[in-house]
């Protein structure tokens, strides 16, 4: 790239996808009418082509976009599997890096990926990246490129444009940057979609299987990230590894994995590996206390359960043959899995229960058969021990199935949101076909009280939809032809006609479901915790009961061989951690899924424990705490008839795109005011316009452009003073001798921001607003809102600035913003929360995002978190507690003061018990009160 005197930039972009010379000629006349861009040399390979002015930039902007609205393609677009990032301020860094290319036309940047549309071929990416201390590689050898060349310089950057002061213009921009990366998100040769993968798995039973299965993927060449849910028995994995070396490796652990090729097959093979399990489950404690409740009933109400006689050892002999039919049937897969377990030098829950359960049939039946080798106060035996441990425990897995199942409902529902078919018209006939038979750009009609089958644009008819499931948003909104409709939302009552424009995995309700899914599988600080801890506690428990059955044999009280086998057992029983690894992820995936429920997207569970703990939060104004569409709320007709002067007023801004000027335009309109013509049009970007209408030249703008033409201002300095107090933008009409008008515009307070505001404060947190608009504006908007601290002046870039420092004043920062212009700042926070009824670069660009525009959604969101937090420390501490205090009891601490020893019976059922107090627990997410629920 090179830049002569003149200030002109030549720029070669590779392209692909053409394919002659028609081809040629479409790009060439796409470009022809692009201001600011003039064509060198082009052909089916390249193109090289100058710009020159100030919006230079935007030119290029344009030229790619017309490039690709063609369905041609400029350049290449990488993605990358990234590790080493481990927070917000990472991501930053990286996006800084790649803002620093001027070959990186757009990006999408994550914790564990980034998507990048450059011109740079993929060593190089990779190499900038490492040279910031990260790691990245290729998701996979063939990156969705739109080109083959990887040594094309295309010097040109989509991405970034000069900003402008006024909050109005940031709007303008972020709507430009969405069209930009939307083109990148949904591109169909996005190979993000290969770099996932999800299994369901078998076999795993409590914490120690999690990091046992986690560390054998994670293990396997081209894996990026792996997480585990032990909750519904399934991973997602990410990177580049094939499927059949991740079930590999899975199998080697001792453990079973199925890939499934979307969550319809998630579900499905869930919800029968679900019924399978309760199934097995119910047979196994139908089994096991069946046989054991008698047994122990014959103990407690007098029957003898020693070895006295022949005949006692004949009854107990068929009783021994019984049990060990139960054991091999009922109790088998946790034989099975403690041997799989041994086999891969590890031991889990299901060692604990075979330990224990396989010790009292061994001893019993060893005093069976030669009861003349124990003394006759040790020929005791424990059956029923045997029997109802694998009963109480297989009922408590039976609970625990079924409740986990509840867990999933939130994600399930959304699944259910699509329909099977969907009524495609072709030759002008209806024809109703399966959903995965609709392809892109197929026309199709939706009936009234029907769903909307695929994301599509309406092309003919009107009628409002029901988007409260995907967005939680209660009104519906009314659809005409070219608006946007989603799958899953209900037609009401008109008939539409739409164009299929995302279809499968690319419709924005199968990317919120990814979402959810990934949320309910990630893990918090506080898991992370507990698996730490589960990756030693079976091995230690084993030792204590180890330790146990020595202590009782050698200094414990005859008949001392009971006591060992007692103790030892019911250490093993009552420590099985099921408990600890449930306490998490169950609170996770209802509290992500319920959050789903009201529109509310919670990105990982990190997301959801920092959000808990928030001090500050900071909004920007544009589009967030304001609609975002600048209006007209005030004109001060001072020289002439106001109708006249805003016809005249109109007429200049009409040449203009800038947001205020667009608001003078649309008043205009609304007033069906006839507009003058004007000619001798000259502008002054970011000033003002001047023209000549009649004869006579007029002047719009601010006051450094009045001032600039020799207009007086000062006579108005009062009027002026009272727009900013409304906190409305004054903008000057003057002829040559005066000012003529004076006109207020705002951009309106959003309905709900003043009560969402309020319900932040009440819950405790400091809310402040960031605006680009003059101090006395921003102050008069925020006394309006009720917020007290107002940030004013202050430019997108500098944003992330503004909550770096707040962070170093050791707040934990939310940032609140569109989530496009706003990146920076997002990343920079502790939390980015994002506005903009679910978009797809608001989606990809904060840790929350709120899926319709009610603010007050923040507050639920906030509230659910703290809520969440709280039931993960509370079933944490409940299996903390559990074991701190159980497993001293079971060792028989209290024998010497109270006399008293645990039965196993007892432990197997308090084992059962604390799954199910946890599981329970957690399903009280689900029923967490949102305050739209009262509406």
């Amino acid at each position: 790239m090179t830049t002569t005197d003149t200030k002109i930039t030549y720029y070669t972009l590779p392209l692909s996808g053409l394919s002659c010379q028609g081809c040629v000629k479409k790009v060439t006349k796409a470009l022809e009418d692009i201001d600011g861009v003039r064509i060198e040399d082009v052909d089916t390979q390249s193109l090289s082509l100058e710009t020159w002015g100030e919006s230079e930039q935007y030119s290029l902007r344009q030229a790619v976009s017309a490039i690709e609205s063609l369905g041609y393609h400029v350049g290449y677009r990488h993605h990358f599997t990234l590790s080493g990032l481990n927070c917000g301020r990472c991501v930053a860094k990286v996006e800084a890096a790649l803002d620093e290319q001027p070959t990186v036309f757009t990006h999408a940047v994550s914790k564990t990926h980034a998507e990048v549309h450059t011109s740079l071929s993929a060593d190089a990416l990779i190499e900038i990246i490492h040279q910031l201390g990260y790691q990245a590689a290729r998701a996979s050898d063939n990156d969705a490129n739109v080109s083959t060349d990887n040594e094309s310089p295309a010097q040109t950057d989509v991405r970034n444009a000069n900003p402008e002061t006024s909050e109005a213009s940031e709007a303008s921009e972020a709507s430009e940057a969405s069209e930009a990366k939307s083109s990148s998100v949904n591109n169909p040769a996005d190979s993000s979609k290969a770099s996932r993968q999800q299994y369901v798995l078998s076999g795993m039973t409590c914490a120690s299987c999690v990091q046992s299965v986690e560390n054998a993927i994670s293990g396997v060449d081209g894996v990026a990230s792996v997480s585990v849910n032990l909750a519904e028995r399934s991973a997602i994995v990410k990177g580049s590894a094939s499927s059949d070396a991740i079930v590999a490796a899975v199998a080697n652990a001792g453990y079973g994995a199925e890939k499934v090729e979307d969550d319809n097959d998630r579900r499905e093979r869930q919800q029968t590996q679900q019924a399978n399990e309760l199934k097995n489950f119910k047979r196994s404690t139908f089994a096991g206390l069946g046989l054991g409740a008698p047994l122990m009933a014959w103990g407690v109400f007098g029957g003898s359960m020693t070895i006295q006689s022949s005949q006692d050892q004949w009854a107990w002999g068929a009783i021994a043959v019984v049990t060990l039919l139960l054991l091999a049937t009922g109790g088998r897969h946790f034989f099975a899995n403690a041997w799989q377990a041994l086999m891969h030098k590890r031991a889990t829950m299901d060692t604990l229960v075979a330990l224990g359960t396989g010790a009292a049939w061994l001893y019993s039946t060893a005093v069976v058969i030669a009861p003349a080798l124990f003394p006759e106060q040790a020929r005791h035996v424990y059956f029923e021990a045997s029997a109802m441990i694998i009963g109480l425990i297989s009922l408590g897995h039976a609970i625990e199935a079924r409740a986990r199942a509840n867990t999933s409902k939130a994600l399930d529902q959304l699944l259910d949101l699509q329909p099977p078919t969907a009524l495609v018209i072709e030759n002008g006939q209806e024809t109703e076909r399966p959903l995965d038979e609709v392809k892109q750009g197929m026309t199709l009609r939706v009936k009234p009280g029907a769903k909307v089958p695929v994301d599509g644009e309406v092309v003919d008819g009107s009628s409002y939809i029901d988007e409260s499931m995907l967005t939680g948003e209660p009104v519906p909104v009314h659809k005409t032809a070219g608006d946007t409709l989603h799958a899953g939302t209900v037609n009401q009552k008109g008939g539409l006609t739409f164009k299929a424009t995302g279809v499968g995995s690319d419709t924005m309700l199968a990317r919120i479901i990814d979402l959810v899914r990934e949320a309910q599988s990630s893990k918090p600080e506080l898991a992370k915790l507990a698996d730490r801890i589960s990756a030693v506690f079976v091995p230690i428990v084993v030792a204590i009961a180890i330790v146990t059955a020595a202590i009782w044999y050698f200094v414990g009280p005859e008949p001392s061989v009971s006591y060992m086998l007692v103790t030892a057992t019911t250490v093993l029983i009552i420590a099985c951690p099921c408990a600890l690894g449930l306490a998490t992820p169950l609170s996770v995936t209802a509290a992500v899924g319920r959050a789903a429920e009201v529109g509310v997207l919670i990105r990982d569970a990190d997301a959801l424990q920092t959000a808990a703990k928030l001090h500050t939060l900071v909004f920007d104004k544009t589009g967030t705490l304001t609609r975002g569409q600048p209006e007209v709320t005030h004109v001060n007709a001072i020289h002439g008839d106001q109708e006249r002067l805003m016809a005249i007023a109109a007429s200049l801004e009409q040449h203009s795109e800038h947001p205020l000027a667009q608001a003078i335009v649309g008043y205009a309109k609304q007033q069906t005011l006839a507009l003058p013509t004007s000619n001798d049009f000259n502008s002054e970007s970011g000033k003002g316009i001047q023209a000549k209408i009649e004869g006579e030249r007029y002047y719009i703008g601010n006051q450094a452009w009045m001032q600039a033409q020799g207009i007086d201002t000062d006579a108005r300095q009062t009027d002026i003073d009272a727009m900013t107090q409304r906190g409305e933008t004054a903008i000057y009409l003057a002829n040559a001798d005066s000012v003529q008008a004076l006109i207020g515009v705002s951009d309106p307070i959003r309905d709900d921001a003043i009560d969402a505001i309020a319900r932040l404060q009440q819950q405790g947190l400091e809310v402040i607003m960031l605006s680009g608009d003059h101090p006395d504006t921003a102050n008069a908007i925020g006394r309006q809102l009720g917020i007290d601290h107002v940030i004013a002046g202050v430019l997108p870039d500098g944003k992330s600035e503004q909550i770096q420092s707040l962070q170093q004043q050791g707040k934990c920062v939310a940032m609140v913003g569109d989530g496009i212009n706003d990146a920076p700042a997002l990343a920079q926070a502790d939390v980015g929360v994002a506005m903009g009824s679910g978009s797809d670069i608001a989606i990809e660009s904060a840790q929350i995002t709120l899926m319709h525009q009610h603010l007050g959604a923040l507050a639920d969101a906030i509230g659910l978190s703290q809520a969440a937090v709280r039931n993960m420390k509370q079933n944490l501490f409940g299996a903390f507690i559990y074991n701190t205090l159980g497993i001293p009891i079971a060792a028989g601490i209290l024998y010497p003061f109270t006399g008293m020893l645990l039965s196993p019976v007892i432990a197997g059922g308090a084992m059962a018990l604390s799954s199910i107090t946890v599981v329970t627990n957690a399903n009280r997410l689900r029923f967490f009160k949102i305050k739209s629920d009262d509406k």
